[in-house]
């Protein structure tokens, strides 16, 4: 089956409610910038750049199924406590495993 043209595009803005909560995230709580920026590099899709919007944001179908195992519905958008608790976290459990590979 053929992909539809543009359809990777289509994809990121069904996402657009969780993208633009994190948004809203780093401009209520500045501190969770460096954090949103640690973890969309983290899960960046692969060639990124060869793709509108040319941001590296995770493939949606990757947040889609975050969504889905941690609250069931593909479409949830999680509270900002949530989201910056996961932020942390993820930032926490990425600093233990760069210290457990290099001592």
């Amino acid at each position: 089956m053929a992909a539809i043209p543009g359809s990777h595009y289509l994809e990121q803005i069904e996402g657009l409610a969780l993208y633009l909560k994190m948004a809203g995230l780093a401009l209520r709580r500045p501190r969770t910038v460096p954090y949103l920026l640690q973890a969309a590099w983290a899960f960046r899709s692969r060639d990124w750049y060869r793709r509108p919007p040319f941001l590296p944001l995770p493939p949606a179908s990757y947040m889609k199924w975050r969504m889905e195992t941690a609250y069931g519905d593909p479409d949830a958008v999680p509270t900002d406590d949530e989201l910056e608790r996961y932020l942390l976290w993820t930032a926490r459990m990425r600093s233990q495993m760069k210290q457990r590979d290099s001592g």
